[in-house]
């Protein structure tokens, strides 16, 4: 889902409290919302990953990088091509591919590392305002356990050491997982949010949700359209305040919600397999705090 960081909110529904998909989901947005507020236009979290991938004199191809430090081939490109431009890296056709590039870090590139570290650490202390080094130190440990497996074996340890970074990794695994597994149902995670919200409450108000998910105004009446044209919810008018409408769950959205619980459990279960229970639930305090910090 496309977040909105001028309508992320800080707040956690309790129905959704204890889904550790949401949680991610909604971490993730918290850090996509630092990215935006911390980093100067000149820097590229991108490219930042991609010359500490390239630091000791290495030489990758692009697609290398891409696997390394967990983006796109077609992010990559773009990132390749704008540190080219910047004289941060040489790029050269790669003589075992003349149809890719392979990359090599400049001084300058070096230089523009260790200066767009401070950004990056400045990123990490926003996302995790008013955690103690020991909260820091478990949910770093606690993402790394649950996203190693994921990860390739050559990525740069500044980001195996980065909460913002695992929190993104651990989030792209467990929603692609999500994702596939509601395919046969019709629905996509973020109709399966909505529908649980409103299995709990009974009935909100879009501007409610909106902030509640922390998204824009704009995109909730699209889910909710979504899930209206599905014969899920319907909305209606208050009889005190016409401008405004709320939405309910309908009873084939009761029943989607009976049938998609257990597979988001199987999802979580999955995913944070390497943990044990009590760890598990270590990491769903610290994620329900970083949402909700201020």
């Amino acid at each position: 889902m496309n977040t909105d960081a001028g309508a992320a909110g800080r707040v956690l529904l309790p129905a959704l409290a204890e889904h550790p998909g949401h949680l991610v989901w909604r971490a993730r947005a918290r850090v996509v919302a630092a990215l935006e507020e911390v980093l100067p236009e000149s820097v590229d979290i991108h490219g930042y990953a991609a010359l500490l991938a390239l630091a000791g004199g290495v030489t990758r191809s692009q697609q290398a990088l891409a696997r390394t430090v967990s983006v796109s081939g077609t992010t990559m490109m773009r990132v390749a091509a704008d540190l080219a431009d910047r004289g941060l890296v040489q790029r050269v056709r790669n003589p075992d591919d003349r149809r890719s590039y392979a990359l090599t870090r400049t001084p300058e590139g070096a230089a523009a590392a260790r200066t767009w570290r401070r950004y990056a650490e400045d990123v990490e202390e926003s996302v995790t305002s008013g955690f103690t080094v020991r909260d820091r130190e478990d949910l770093r440990t606690l993402l790394l356990r649950v996203a190693a497996t994921d990860l390739a074996p050559d990525t740069p340890e500044p980001l195996r050491e980065s909460i913002a970074f695992l929190v993104t990794r651990v989030h792209f695994h467990m929603h692609r997982d999500f994702q596939a597994a509601l395919e046969p149902v019709g629905i996509e995670p973020a109709h399966f949010g909505m529908l649980v919200a409103l299995g709990s409450s009974g009935a909100e108000s879009q501007s409610e949700l909106s902030r509640a998910f922390g998204v824009s105004g704009a995109h909730m009446v699209q889910l909710v359209d979504d899930l209206e044209r599905r014969g899920m919810v319907a909305r209606r008018r208050l009889e005190t305040d016409r401008r405004a409408q709320v939405v309910g769950l309908l009873p084939a959205g009761r029943q989607v919600v009976r049938r998609t619980t257990p597979l988001a459990q199987r999802v979580a279960s999955d995913r944070l397999a390497p943990l044990t229970s009590a760890q598990a639930r270590r990491l769903v305090v610290l994620l329900q705090r970083l949402v909700t910090a201020p």
